[in-house]
C-alpha cells in the first residue's frame, strides 16, 4: 500500500524515473507481445528502405530531365545503354558579304563507330532527327530540337564529303556528361581560321552558295595572261580594278596585287600597250570595299576589243576562239565585260557572242556602277594559232565544236561535202590593193572550163557575214591569196578543200601556220601553191640580183616592219594557169 501511494503521488525526476522503469519493463522480449510487436517493426524498417530506393532514381530523372539540354540526356541516355546516334553541329565561319545574306551554319555529322568518329552523309537524317526526339520524349527542348533540324535540312550535299578528323571515342555506358559538355564547347569556340582550313581540303564546284576565295593566275602562257577569281569578286570598272572581298588573314600567298592585259597577243608588244590594264587586289576587307550596285549570280569573264580586231583573221584567233575556249563552259551563264569597247565588232560578231552568253554585254569603258560576282575570268584561254588543244580545253571542246557553235549561229545547213558532186562549188577570195590577183578573169575562165562553178568573193561580198558565211558553207573549195580572209574558211563543211597561194619571199611557215595547221583541226583538207619569182609583181620593183630574190631571208632577219613592206604591202600576184591547172585538178578529182 505504501508503495502505491508513494507512486501515485510522486513528483518530479522521481516520478518520470518510475515511469521509466514501468515501461521498460512493458517492452521487455521476454513477453510474447513484445516480441510480436519489434518483429513488425523491424518489417516496417526493412520495406521503407525499398520504397526508398525504388524512388530515388525516379526522383532524380525527373529533375535532370527539367533541368539538362537535349543534348546532356542523350549522355544521360547513353549511359544507361541506350544505342543512339550524336548530331553535332558546328558552325561554319564562312559568309558571303552581299546584301541580305545571312551566315549560315553548317552542320557536320557524326557517328559513334567504336574508336573512330565517322563522317555520314544526309540521307537519313530523318530518322535519326526522330531518334533523338525520341529519346528526349516530352521535354520542354524540343523546340531547340526542331531548330536542329531545320539547319540539318538546309546542309549542302557536299558538307557531308569533309575528311575525317581525330574525336574521342564514345563507348556506351561509359559515356559521361562532362564528355559531351567538352565536346560542345570545342566545336562552338572554333575560331573562322580552323573552318576555312578545311574548306581548302576540296574544291568547291559550280553552283556552291559559299565558293572557296581565292585568286589563280597563269603568267607563264606565250599568248595570254589570264586570272581566275572565286568567291565575292566586285569589279570597279571606273579604275579598271576587280577586288576579291575577304578576310586578309586567310590570304596565304605572299602577293596581293596582279595586273593583266586581257588580250591574247601578249607578245606584241606594242599593241598590248594599247589595250587597257586591269588590276587585281585579293582579299580586302568587305566592309573596305564599295557596296555592290548590281548583284550577278553567275561568272563574269572580262575581255578586250581592242588590239588588231577589225582583221577577220585576229578577230577569231585573238578573241573569238579564246572566248570560246574560256566561256563554253558555262553553257551560256556566263556574263561578258568588255574593255576598249568596240561597238561595231560586238554588233558585227553578236550571233555568235549570243550564243556563248545568255546577257546582255557590259561596256566597261563606260559602265560607272559596282558589279559583283561569285566568279570572274580576266583576260582568255588562247591555246594556238587559230585552234585549239581539246586536252588543255575546260570540258575537252575542240575546234570541231567550235565550228557546230558556228552553224548553229548562222545557221548553216552543210555539214559535210558531198563527194561525187558533178560541179563542186569554188570559192575565189580576191583582195584589193596588195596580195591581189592579177589576171583574175582568166583564172575563173580557167577553172570554169575545168568543170568548176565559180563564185567570186571580194571586200563587198564579205561584209555582210551571216550570208557570206552560209555562201562559203555552200561550197567546195575555197581559194585565194594568204590573207586574213581565207579565215572564212571556218563556215566551210568538213572534208572541203582550202588552196592557199603563197606569195613569194619565203612565206611558206607563216602560211602554213596560219591556215594549214588549223585546217587539220577543222576536218579541211589543205592545198598550198607557192609561186615563182616570174609570177610576182616584185619582178617589176627590184632586179633580179637583189636580195628579195637571191635571199628572201636577209629580209627577214630585218625585222616585222621590212618583211611587211617588201614581201606582204607591195607585191601582188599573176598566176601562171598553165601551172596552177594541175593544182585544181588534183582538188577535182579528189572530190569526184
Amino acid at each position: 500500500m505504501s508503495s502505491n501511494t508513494s507512486y501515485h503521488h510522486c513528483s518530479g525526476a522521481l516520478c518520470k524515473r518510475s515511469k521509466e522503469n514501468k515501461d521498460a519493463n512493458m517492452k521487455s522480449p521476454k513477453g510474447i507481445a513484445g516480441r510480436i510487436e519489434a518483429r513488425k517493426l523491424g518489417n516496417f524498417r526493412i520495406l521503407a528502405i525499398v520504397v526508398g530506393c525504388l524512388l530515388l532514381p525516379i526522383f532524380f530523372v525527373g529533375v535532370i530531365k527539367l533541368s539538362l539540354d537535349p543534348l546532356a540526356v542523350l549522355k544521360l541516355q547513353l549511359s544507361l545503354g541506350t544505342n543512339i546516334r550524336i548530331r553535332v553541329v558546328e558552325e561554319d565561319a564562312r559568309f558571303s558579304s552581299e546584301p541580305n545574306h545571312e551566315r549560315t551554319l553548317i552542320p557536320i555529322i557524326v557517328e559513334e563507330k567504336e574508336d573512330n568518329v565517322l563522317i555520314t552523309s544526309n540521307s537519313d537524317k530523318e530518322e535519326e532527327i526522330t531518334d533523338i526526339k525520341s529519346s528526349i520524349g516530352n521535354s520542354n527542348k524540343e523546340e531547340q530540337i526542331v531548330n536542329i533540324k531545320s539547319i540539318i535540312e538546309d546542309v549542302e550535299p557536299h558538307v557531308a564529303e569533309e575528311k575525317e578528323e581525330p574525336h574521342d571515342t564514345m563507348e556506351g555506358n561509359s559515356i559521361r556528361e562532362e564528355e559531351i559538355m567538352e565536346s560542345r564547347s570545342i566545336i562552338e569556340d572554333v575560331e573562322p581560321h580552323d573552318v576555312e582550313e578545311k574548306e581548302e581540303s576540296h574544291d568547291t564546284t559550280e553552283g556552291d552558295k559559299l565558293p572557296k576565295s581565292k585568286i589563280v593566275c597563269d603568267f607563264s602562257q606565250r599568248r595570254s595572261d589570264t586570272c581566275v577569281m572565286n568567291g565575292d569578286v566586285r569589279v570597279l570598272s571606273q579604275i579598271s580594278t576587280i577586288i576579291l572581298a575577304g578576310n586578309p588573314q586567310l590570304d596565304t600567298s605572299r602577293q596581293n596585287l596582279w595586273k593583266v592585259r586581257p588580250y591574247a597577243r601578249k607578245w606584241e608588244q606594242p599593241v598590248m600597250e594599247k589595250i587597257k590594264e586591269l588590276t587585281l587586289k585579293g582579299h580586302i576587307r568587305p566592309e573596305e570595299s564599295p557596296k555592290c550596285s548590281i548583284n550577278h549570280t553567275v561568272p563574269a569573264i572580262v575581255f578586250s576589243t581592242g588590239g588588231f580586231l577589225g582583221n577577220f583573221f585576229h578577230d577569231f584567233t585573238d578573241v573569238l576562239v579564246p572566248l570560246f575556249i574560256t566561256s563554253r563552259q558555262y553553257n551560256g551563264e556566263v556574263q561578258f565585260l568588255v574593255t576598249n569597247f568596240n561597238s561595231r565588232w560586238i554588233k558585227k560578231y553578236q550571233p555568235i557572242l549570243a550564243r556563248l552568253s545568255h546577257y546582255e554585254i557590259i561596256n566597261l569603258d563606260r559602265e560607272k556602277r559596282v558589279h559583283c560576282f561569285p566568279k570572274a575570268h580576266a583576260g582568255l584561254l588562247s591555246h594556238k594559232e587559230f585552234g585549239i588543244y581539246a586536252r588543255k580545253s575546260p570540258n575537252g571542246h575542240s575546234m570541231t565544236d567550235f565550228r557546230e557553235l558556228l552553224r548553229e549561229s548562222f545557221s548553216l545547213s552543210r555539214k559535210s561535202v558531198s563527194f561525187g558532186t558533178k560541179k563542186p562549188r569554188v570559192v575565189i577570195l580576191y583582195r584589193k590593193g596588195s596580195r591581189t590577183f592579177m589576171n583574175k578573169k582568166e583564172v575563173v575562165s580557167m577553172a570554169r572550163r575545168l568543170g568548176y562553178k565559180v563564185i567570186l568573193a571580194g571586200p563587198e561580198e564579205t561584209r555582210n557575214l551571216p550570208r557570206f558565211a552560209r555562201t562559203v558553207n555552200s561550197c567546195d573549195v575555197m581559194m585565194g591569196i594568204h590573207g586574213a580572209g581565207l579565215a572564212n574558211m571556218i563556215f566551210l563543211p568538213d572534208n572541203a578543200t582550202l588552196l592557199q597561194i603563197v606569195p613569194w619571199g619565203g612565206l611558206g611557215y607563216a602560211c602554213r601556220h596560219d591556215f594549214g595547221d588549223p585546217a587539220s583541226d577543222m576536218g579541211i583538207k589543205y592545198l598550198e601553191y607557192d609561186i615563182k619569182e616570174e609570177e610576182s609583181s616584185l619582178i617589176y620593183q627590184y632586179p633580179r640580183d637583189h636580195p628579195v630574190f637571191t635571199d628572201p631571208l636577209s629580209i627577214h632577219k630585218q625585222g616585222w616592219n621590212a618583211l611587211w613592206s617588201v614581201f606582204l604591202n607591195r607585191q601582188n600576184v599573176n598566176l601562171d594557169c598553165r601551172r596552177f591547172r594541175g593544182v585544181l585538178q588534183e582538188v577535182l578529182r579528189s572530190l569526184r
